[in-house]
């Protein structure tokens, strides 16, 4: 049994289809079709054409696919596509209305001062007072199995590649920040033990639900505001210029992954998922409890305090993180309320 396969998904020679035209042209490209199409154009007319870029398909995969490249995450991609200038020139226009539809639409807290303890305090004050709905509560007391299986796929495009998205700021830090960083990495790539990493317990969790774990293998059924979250990450790790709001990303994920992740291996239990299951969940309630108070002070707090001109984006990247992800899990709660699928399509459970 199977999730991966959808009940009318195109297929292409990377296993999923496009979502418009420039996600078409980028996955040809790709794919080896070198023609002259201009993807710099057709990524100006998707951005114009666009209502909420969060929330655009074609545009988010557009966005998954150039970052992809970067990750090496589908080995499909060719590797000398990474540095293509034409598709560097794309990404730009993307990036350039996805950071601005961000920065317009997420509601920035008052700052503090750039002290270790202030932003701290702040950090944790932000992460409080976020009070929507709760997904991982309505997981553990009302969801079905057929929903815990949508909630792995919906999760397993940055799961199965956890903690990759941040370490891309780990070259861009120095001192107290830097040590910070690599004391959380380390743990989320299992601190020297293979069989821990995360990614690794996240398949194998999915694995054991009967779900397809290979890298991608969901990419057709995620909505476009899950991708949003993924490429949300992405485009912060990846820009020098937001090593802030990465940081600040970094902190907010932390700060608010212990109590909903013991919701969902509660959840987990009461359908009677086997502990392969629900490992992933318990390794993350007391190791994120840990990694919350070295986020939000030794990183964040101390990066702030040795470099305050990037206070703004710290605690920008810290309430978009918490923004994009209530919007996600808006999304599916919404969804389970009305008793109809959060995937894009019906898929083969």
């Amino acid at each position: 049994m199977t999730a991966s396969a959808l009940a009318t998904a195109p297929s292409t020679s990377f296993g999923f289809g496009d979502r418009g035209p420039l996600s078409r042209a980028l996955l040809a490209h790709f794919s080896g079709e070198h023609d002259s199409v201009n993807h710099t154009a057709l990524a100006t007319e998707a951005v114009v054409a666009s209502g909420d870029i969060a929330r655009d398909d074609d545009i988010q995969l557009a966005l998954f696919l150039l970052y992809a490249s970067s990750y090496g995450s589908l080995p499909q991609l060719d590797a000398d596509l990474e540095w293509d200038p034409a598709l560097l020139g794309t990404r730009r226009v993307l990036e350039t209305a996805f950071e601005n539809e961000l920065r317009e639409r997420v509601e920035m807290p008052e700052l503090p001062e750039p002290t270790v303890d202030a932003v701290g305090r702040a950090l944790f004050a932000l992460a409080d007072g976020d009070t929507g709905p709760s997904l991982s509560r309505y997981f553990a007391r009302k969801a079905t199995a057929e929903q815990a299986k949508e909630m792995l796929i919906q999760r397993s495009l940055y799961t199965l590649r956890e903690a990759d998205p941040h370490s891309w700021a780990i070259p861009r830090l120095q001192g107290r920040a830097k040590a910070a960083i690599v004391e959380i990495q380390s743990d989320e790539y299992g601190g020297g033990h293979p069989d821990r990493v995360h990614a690794t317990l996240f398949a194998r969790a999915m694995r054991a639900a009967g779900l397809d774990s290979t890298y991608g293998a969901h990419i057709d059924a995620v909505p476009a505001v899950t991708l949003a979250s993924l490429n949300m990450m992405s485009m912060f790790g990846l820009n020098r210029r937001l090593v802030g709001a990465i940081v600040g990303h970094l902190a907010a994920y932390e700060m608010t992954s212990s109590i909903p992740c013991k919701l969902y291996a509660d959840g987990l239990r009461r359908l009677g998922f086997s502990a392969e299951v629900s490992d992933y969940f318990d390794e993350h309630v007391e190791a994120d409890a840990v990694h919350e108070q070295i986020a939000a002070r030794d990183l964040a707090g101390s990066l702030a305090e040795d470099r305050p001109e990037l206070l703004h984006d710290i605690f920008f990247g810290a309430a978009a993180c918490l923004t994009v992800d209530g919007w996600g899990g808006s999304h599916i709660l919404d969804a389970w309320s009305a008793d109809v699928s959060s995937l894009r399509e019906e898929v083969a459970l």
